[in-house]
């Protein structure tokens, strides 16, 4: 196991800057997730402390050892990617072992390691088959399983689970994750999925146009986002971002006059334009609250998501409750005020 350190790295192709000063720590056995919309730099910043693309400025270090300069091969690391990347003509197990049979190892030492690894990854029955007679959840189980039996100090994942359907998804999620509770090996992981990142990471770093927008545990990024991207990004569905103004009294709603609650005074004079954030969980039907009429009734089973607007502008509302109000039919409903976040329309920050 190892740590990995990235001190103001950058990345240019030209005059075109993809990696902006980057600084992130992860400490040893860490499970940290690289998260953000397409072309934001993650796979890249993954490649750079691969050794596959050159850095640009700034430094990577792998446990104590600078690997600016360093092959992949030397920096002792493991990737998994989203193609699998399996050799069509060798068995489970040749795959397995091909690494370790390239470095020179004896058949002494290979086998035993195959068989761990595959013992970890209920891979035993399969070790005699091609890659072509294995569903996908199986051929990343393998690709999985040849990291495994290199015993990195540090396994790099790209978007591994985006070839696979949505129930198998799920299931690979808990198993990478169960593999890292049983290794507790250093994890650096990339996704798009924000769902992914929040149910598998330690540590999260949101990533937008190649800077780090904030670096956290997954809840504390719930629950706290430092600014409007990260307020939006993370959360399924999205947090509601509703524009305004403060005033003493409340937030009030452009194009309606109507005042929401906040709980923590702002540090923001009177007047200032601001977006109010509030998850859809945190809305509640209340027969004295503020009107809202339904565009979109959406029943999931366990609740009923509600897409309405305020003030001409959209929101999502999510209740434990089932709706019957259909399009066009008003209900009432309040906002927690604890669970309100306000940030500065300008800056974009947050302001309390």
């Amino acid at each position: 196991m190892s740590s990995v350190s990235i001190r103001k790295v950058q990345k240019d192709y030209g005059a075109v800057s993809v990696i902006r000063g980057v600084d992130v720590e992860i400490d040893d056995g860490e499970f940290v997730i690289l998260v953000g919309p397409s072309g934001c730099g993650k796979s890249t910043l993954l490649r750079m402390i691969a050794g596959l693309e050159d850095i640009s400025g700034g430094e990577i270090r792998i446990g104590e050892r600078v690997v600016n300069d360093l092959e992949p091969k030397a920096r002792d690391i493991a990737m998994v990617f989203q193609s699998y990347a399996l050799y069509p003509h060798m068995t489970v197990e040749q795959n397995m072992a091909f690494s370790l049979k390239m470095s020179g190892a004896k058949k002494s030492e290979i086998d035993p390691k195959v068989a761990r690894a595959a013992k970890i990854l209920s891979l035993e029955p399969l070790l005699g088959r091609l890659p072509k007679e294995l569903s996908g959840g199986q051929r990343q189980r393998v690709a999985m399983g040849r990291a495994i039996v290199r015993d990195p100090k540090v396994f790099l994942f790209d978007e591994p689970l985006s070839n696979l359907d949505a129930k198998l998804r799920v299931q690979m999620r808990t198993e990478i994750k169960a593999l890292h509770q049983r290794l507790g090996t250093t994890i650096v992981y990339v996704t798009h999925d924000q769902v992914e990142a929040m149910t598998m990471a330690d540590k999260i770093v949101v990533l937008h146009d190649g800077v780090v927008e904030q670096v956290g545990a997954p809840l504390d990024l719930y629950d706290r986002p430092a600014n409007l991207f990260v307020a939006g990004f993370i959360g399924s569905p999205a947090m509601n971002l509703i524009k305004g103004k403060v005033e003493r009294e409340g937030f009030v709603v452009d194009g309606s006059g109507l005042t929401l609650p906040f709980s923590n005074a702002p540090t923001a004079t009177p007047g200032l334009p601001a977006v109010y954030g509030i998850r859809p969980e945190h809305f509640m039907l209340d027969d004295a609250g503020f009107p809202i009429t339904v565009e979109v009734v959406e029943p999931t089973g366990s609740e009923t998501q509600v897409m309405a607007q305020i003030g001409g502008q959209p929101i999502t509302a999510v209740f434990r409750e089932r709706i019957t109000a259909g399009p066009g039919e008003t209900i009432r409903i309040a906002a927690q005020r604890e669970h309100a976040h306000l940030f500065d329309a300008a800056t974009e920050q947050r302001i309390n």
